[in-house]
């Protein structure tokens, strides 16, 4: 069995117990990555050395108290993105519109920026197969999350990104071309086009319960999608979905219907003129109050809806989340709706109306039996398909009281007479999907385990036993549930045909793993099906092969050729390439690892022909030596540091003795899960990290275990490191804890002066998240906090502050507040120049401060507002900025 770090012992354990999912705003939690983990170092066992690991918990000693107290350590994940967004309060409705109209009237400055990482990502390059990546994975091709896709007859297929907006393919996948740019929000949350006129319905504001997604600005109509292009003019009705999250938009007739985290809604399908009409909510004491354009007030206030961070505002996050919406083909008036949280609440369930024109009062919830599941708190997040005629209803049904097992999945049901009140038969369970050629291990990690996440459920329009359904992997059956195949398994290191050998790898491409979004369509005038999922999209014939396993032998991904630009950054590491041409710019993504690509020139162009993945599972957070960036520290997840002196560049390490990267864990007790670190600005040898510890290291690019890391400071029980900044040894280390809306807290630690203490920091100082950190080199007394607020995909009221950049000269005893004229934004990484100017990476764009300048200008033209992550200044003079769902930029500074 192999040798683990104690931080990755207390991660697998986690990842077996399962964890800890609570309901409310304070356990968005995502589990896919620790559970990933488990698996990643179960099939190195495997095939490696032998020896199966029956389940994490023995890792842990086999102590189930010690491996539960673990799991439940671990509930944070993805929940910690939004955190940094929403505590110590919830989002005014309206809050990223008012900084979209602020920033359309700044000033820019000169420069363009360019695309640097719009070329292919091959998740399985072959130079890249070291220890700790994925690569042979079989994922092949990849992007970013993938939360809508249409498609028609005539080899136009759309597709929207969770932060990147919209895009276009005329040749049934791939030559992408992004369409909807210039909207205030990219954050996808269905895409649909409308069967009457053609027209392309764009809802905004992604619904997924992950963590890393973003409210809307509502829902947008193009009514020419074959060669047009998304405006603001677009826009379907006033501001009455704005701030909200859409999982669905179904049309019904001449009427489209939206399944939104605030209720049902709906609207003339044929023109984006007019209000958006209230349908249904179950809980409306827990409705904030809605009005339109002109303030007219379409939703009043619900008593348990408060403008403070009382639990009434709280819980409204999750009272009115509209899971799908479904319309009967035989009577459009006919409306049914899955509502509910995916813990489980008093009002889940299915919900019906006959006549929807009525009003609310016209729905009532069905009295209906799944299997031995009746229609209460236990019917959680379901996805609804019916059949062409309607004479067949699907169900896909997420079970909240099974949340914390290997699977969260109820089955997959079916009405065949087409009523929402069934009787329901189930067609598949967890087991029939494992059997079915899946590649997931029911022991820790099952068919379903993230059913609360990832779901889509799609029949043949030409045929109605003809069904896809998509979970953490994609499934197939063509007579109704008796047979299904998994057609686009989660990876292919628990299959025979696996070897990471690439002339003894006979499997074919398994696709990424976790499925959003689904469309029929055709490419070449023939019939296929697309996959969206959280690395990009795949497609395949709608009638296709399968091997003898089950797997689809015809699936291609529609990434391949590097067009389709949503990959998700978290971070941004660039150095100088030792080749001696161009540079080396390296980053940790959402669920596709780290790329690396080499060679890169000042004008974003590269002598690289495509990125590999030198680290697999979540990337987290790195750094790389400007003076050579093949020199690279990059992070799993929770501090887990790797570091790499050839770019991780290895054939295929079969063991830890033959791998070109060595773990670093210092074993933190309570780092957040993308932990900060940064290299000292005047010395790269030397680096700082944080987790409830701050840890430095010296002559980093030297070492090859933990014993580099010195523990330098703590920042006390229950904090969490949040951003990190060091220059010539003066460093300043921000943290929360808590770091949700229960209690939060947060501050400041610095060495400013000769030794750490904490900062008091007085009410001047915002009550948010500190996200970015920069000293000025001249300096150590003279630094910079960035300030992040306000926004998370489904949840309002208020939190939205100015404030978002401030300065100290006193080594952090007072600050002052230096934001001027930027708009109320999150902030997320601020950087000094050498000329002393500032740059400011925000979820809309880039800013600039001039050197004694008072005032921010907005820095160059060409980025797409999206958010920036983290923002590098490279050794050529450039500055990359790394965003949350178009890929990384670089401009010439200044």
């Amino acid at each position: 069995m192999t040798s683990l770090s104690p931080r990755t012992r207390r991660v697998l354990a986690a990842a077996a117990a399962a964890a800890v999912v609570a309901a409310g705003t304070a356990g968005y939690a995502g589990r896919h990555e620790l559970n990933e983990a488990w698996l990643k170092y179960q099939w190195r066992d495997r095939h490696y050395n032998g020896a199966v690991m029956e389940k994490a918990l023995m890792i842990a000693g086999g102590n189930p108290a010690e491996a539960q107290n673990e799991s439940k350590e671990a509930v944070t994940i993805e929940e910690q993105f939004a955190q940094a967004r929403t505590a110590p309060g919830i989002v005014a409705p309206g809050a990223y519109g008012n900084a979209f109209a602020q920033l359309s009237s700044m000033p820019r400055t000169s420069g363009t920026w360019h695309e640097v990482t719009k070329v292919p990502y091959n998740e399985d390059d072959t130079r890249y197969r070291d220890w700790y990546s994925n690569s042979s994975g079989g994922a092949g091709y990849g992007a970013g999350r993938i939360t809508g896709l249409a498609a028609d007859s005539a080899n136009h297929v759309y597709a929207a990104g969770a932060d990147g907006g919209v895009w276009r393919s005329s040749q049934g996948g791939g030559k992408w071309t992004p369409i909807a740019d210039s909207l205030p929000s990219l954050s996808g949350g269905d895409l649909q086009l409308s069967g009457s006129d053609g027209a392309l319905w764009f809802a905004t504001g992604e619904a997924n319960t992950g963590g890393t997604s973003y409210v809307g600005s509502g829902v947008y109509r193009l009514a020419n999608p074959a060669t047009g292009t998304f405006s603001p003019s677009d826009r379907v009705g006033g501001k009455e979905l704005e701030s909200t999250t859409i999982g669905r938009v179904r049309w019904g007739g001449s009427t489209v219907f939206a399944a939104t985290n605030r209720g049902i809604w709906y609207h003339a399908a044929g023109t984006p003129s007019g209000d958006w009409s209230f349908g249904f909510a179950p809980n409306m004491s827990y409705m904030p109050q809605i009005t339109d354009d002109a303030g007219k007030v379409l939703v009043p206030a619900g008593s348990n809806w408060s403008d403070n961070t009382s639990s009434g505002a709280t819980n409204a996050a999750y009272k009115n989340i509209v899971n799908d919406i479904a319309v009967d083909p035989k009577n459009p008036k006919h409306v049914i709706a899955a509502i509910g949280w995916r813990s489980g609440d008093t009002y889940n369930g299915f919900y019906e109306t006959n006549d929807f024109t009525q009003g609310p009062s016209s729905w009532h919830k069905l009295s209906v039996t799944l299997g031995g599941i009746t229609n209460t708190s236990d019917v959680g997040y379901t996805t609804f398909a019916f059949s062409k005629t309607g004479d067949r209803l699907y169900a896909m049904v997420q079970q909240p009281s099974k949340i914390n097992s290997s699977s969260s999945l109820a089955g997959i049901y079916v009405s065949k007479t087409g009523s929402p009140s069934g009787p329901w038969n189930q067609i598949a369970n967890e087991q029939q999907l494992h059997n079915s050629g899946s590649a997931l291990d029911r022991k820790g990690y099952g068919v379903g385990v993230q059913a609360w996440y990832n779901q889509f459920l799609q029949v043949d329009p030409a045929n109605a036993d003809h069904v896809w359904a998509g979970l953490e992997e994609v499934f197939e059956t063509k007579d109704a549930g008796s047979h299904w195949n998994a057609v686009s398994p989660y990876w292919n290191f628990y299959f025979p045909c696996w070897s990471i050998d690439p002339s003894q790898n006979t499997c074919p491409l398994a696709g990424h793993s976790d499925q959003h979004s689904v469309a029929v369509g055709t490419a070449g005038g023939t019939p296929v099906v697309f996959f969206g999922n959280d690395g990009g999209i795949y497609r395949r014939p709608v009638n296709g092969k399968v091997n003898a396993n089950g797997n689809a032998t015809d699936l291609v991904s529609m990434s391949a050729d590097g067009t389709l630009g949503s990959l998700q950054y978290y971070s941004s590491s660039v150095g100088k390439d030792p080749s001696g041409t161009g540079m080396v710019v390296s980053g940790g993504l959402q669920d596709n690892g780290v790329s690396n690509l080499r060679k890169v020139a000042p004008d974003g162009t590269n002598g690289d022909t495509e990125m590999g993945s030198n680290f697999g599972g979540d990337g987290g957070d790195g750094a790389a030596d400007p003076r050579n960036g093949c020199n690279q520290l990059q992070e799993y997840v929770y501090l887990s540091v790797y570091v790499t002196n050839n770019c991780a560049q290895n054939p295929g390490a079969t063991s830890t003795a033959t791998a070109t990267s060595w773990s670093l864990d210092p074993g933190d007790p309570n780092p957040r899960f993308i932990a900060p670190m940064s290299l000292d600005g005047a010395n790269p040898d030397n680096a700082i990290f944080g987790g409830e510890y701050v840890w430095t290291a010296s002559n980093v690019w030297k070492a090859r275990d933990s014993s580099v890391m010195k523990k330098q400071f703590d920042l006390g029980a229950g904090h969490s490191a949040t951003a990190v900044a060091m220059v010539n040894g003066a460093a300043y280390v921000s943290w929360c804890g808590p770091c949700n809306n229960a209690g939060f807290t947060r501050g400041i630690a610095t060495n400013a002066g000769g030794t750490w203490h904490q900062l008091t920091l007085d009410s001047s100082f915002p009550n948010r998240f500190v996200q970015g950190l920069a000293v000025d080199p001249a300096n150590g007394n003279h630094a910079y906090a960035a300030i992040n607020g306000f926004s998370r995909r489904f949840t309002e009221g208020p939190g939205a502050g100015v404030g978002h950049v401030y300065e100290t000269t006193d080594g952090g005893q007072h600050w002052t507040d230096i934001s001027g004229n930027l708009p109320d934004v999150p902030a997320s990484s601020v950087k000094r120049l050498s000329n002393g100017g500032l740059v400011l990476g925000t979820d809309l764009t880039t800013f600039y401060r001039a050197p004694g300048a008072t005032s921010w200008q907005v820095l160059g033209s060409g980025l797409p507002t999206t958010v920036v992550m983290d923002l590098e200044v490279a050794p050529d003079g450039d500055l990359y900025a790394a965003t949350h769902g178009r890929g990384m930029w670089s401009i010439p500074l200044p």
